[in-house]
């Protein structure tokens, strides 16, 4: 590891929603200069300006805040290397500067040829539909004459970098080990477009140099370009930095996460009932686990155990099923308080009654995964829905339709008769009912949690819902009950 200050950087292009996969990149690049104790800096890319959409910054920041993934130094923090947004690096020259000194070095050249030209040079990718422009270095002949005329003629030019076409290229990633690739394979690639605005790729360098980047984070579908940026790098005759390439994360059919998968962005997930600190703990292990296999860690304990060099090659898997089970575990863990908050809106969308909202916030926390789960655990609280008979036969409580049609007429003017209507009491007097007739606690108690629910499973037992619903909407409920069962016999 290099003995300079660790730098890495997280540089997303603000063309919409951040997907899981740049979340997964900001954060093992936030992880890594945390562990060693550096500078984590946002660079925002918008290099593409037809891909460039309205709002997609504040959705970069607003990420970031949620994600708790603070950085030293960006567009609001200038720590002496900005401007910090590419395109106002364009406006300052930066790239311009850079791609002509690599011209006067015979390292790139101006390219003058027509997208009509360019169409001709398409090929067929072997074995697929594919088609790619492999450039064939045309305008690498012309002379200092000629490229000047041409100039001042303002003819529409590109700026190439000039690659050999023999030998190979080895680079080293710190994940893939040393990759070497043919140097035929690499093309001309282009530096500067024809509107002044630098590619993706050289920019990147640019920056990445200038910004001192020591650490390069990003998904392993940038190796393939890695030799070129090495080129660049010697070039330049700069440093080049470490390579650290994630790998693929797939859906469980192990296909590419889309956005068609309906949870491929951070705030997708969001809306979906999941919590900020869940989703970065399931996105760290998206390639990467701990040496003790711990499951659930706050960002504070991921800092302290992340290692880089344990990063996986095979594509991590996105098990939707897992990230609903460590959901389920952190709002277990969500102080109470916090919690009401949270589900107090998904509450509101079903119970408009007045009842004790945060009574039955609290008896739903335990049995949920995500908090729009909670409509399906309360609805009844709101109006009994209408269920079938059978759900009063139940053969571990020896219940059958006519022993609960009994136990409940038999139960109701006792109920009827309770002033004190709360859980303790409702409990005492069912206990001491089912004693005097000799028959398990079970065999009232499911009957009474059937009629006042209309529900197989429900967030609490018969007594904690009869407290809840209250003495008159709980008796109306148990007449209901009576009315469905003899009516089904």
């Amino acid at each position: 590891m290099n003995e300079k200050k660790v730098r890495t950087r997280f540089a997303p292009s603000p063309t919409g929603r951040m997907h899981v996969g740049n979340l997964r990149t900001a954060l093992y690049a936030y992880l890594i200069t945390r562990h060693e104790g550096g500078d984590f800096i946002l660079r925002i890319e918008d290099t593409d300006q037809e891909r460039e959409m309205e709002g997609a910054v504040d959705i970069i920041n607003r990420t970031l805040e949620k994600t708790g993934l603070s950085y030293d130094e960006g567009p609001d923090k200038d720590g002496g290397v900005g401007p910090y947004v590419q395109s106002e690096r364009v406006k300052a020259g930066i790239y311009m500067k850079y791609a002509k000194e690599l011209v006067d070095k015979g390292e790139a050249y101006y390219c003058f040829c027509t997208p009509e030209r360019l169409a001709g040079l398409k090929t067929k990718v072997e074995g697929t539909d594919k088609e790619i422009t492999v450039y064939d270095k045309h305008c690498l002949s012309l002379t200092k004459e000629e490229v000047k005329e041409k100039l001042e003629s303002g003819i529409p030019y590109v700026i190439r970098q000039n690659n050999p076409t023999e030998g190979t290229t080895t680079f080293h990633d710190d994940i893939y080990g040393d990759i070497s690739v043919d140097n035929s394979e690499l093309d001309d690639m282009i530096l500067i477009k024809s509107d002044g605005f630098p590619t993706y790729n050289f920019a990147n360098v640019v920056d990445d140099h200038l910004m001192g980047i020591t650490h390069v984070v990003r998904g392993n579908e940038y190796l393939s370009s890695s030799p070129k940026y090495n080129r660049l790098y010697e070039a330049f005759g700069w440093e080049i930095p470490e390579y650290i390439h994630c790998p693929l994360i797939t859906d469980e059919e192990h296909k590419k996460l889309s956005k068609r998968s309906g949870h491929s962005s951070f705030e997708d997930l969001l809306e979906q009932g999941f919590l900020p600190e869940t989703v970065v703990n399931f996105v760290a292990l998206l390639g990467w686990s701990p040496e003790d296999n711990a499951e659930i860690m706050s960002l504070e304990e991921l800092v302290e155990k992340f290692d880089y060099h344990k990063m996986s090659k095979s594509p991590a898997v996105f098990d939707y099923g897992k990230l609903r089970w460590m959901n389920g575990e952190y709002i277990k863990m969500m102080e109470p308080g916090k919690f009401y908050d949270i589900a107090l809106p998904y509450i509101k969308e079903v119970i408009h009654r007045d009842l004790d909202l945060k009574r039955i916030a609290e008896m739903v926390r335990t049995r949920i995964e995500i908090f729009p789960d909670i409509k399906e655990h309360i609805d009844f609280f709101e109006a009994l829905p209408d269920y079938d008979p059978e759900m009063y036969v139940h053969k571990k409580m020896k219940t059958t339709k006519e022993s609960s049609l009994e136990e409940l007429k038999a139960i109701l003017p006792v109920l009827e008769g309770i002033g004190e209507w709360n859980n303790d009491r409702l409990y005492e007097t069912l206990q001491s009912y089912a004693k005097q007739k000799g028959i398990k606690n079970g065999q009232i108690l499911w009957p009474l949690r059937t009629a006042v629910s209309g529900k197989q499973m429900t967030p609490g037992g018969a007594t904690e819902l009869m407290e809840i619903l209250g003495k008159e909407e709980s008796l109306l409920r148990i007449k209901a009950g009576i009315d469905l069962l003899e009516k089904s016999l």
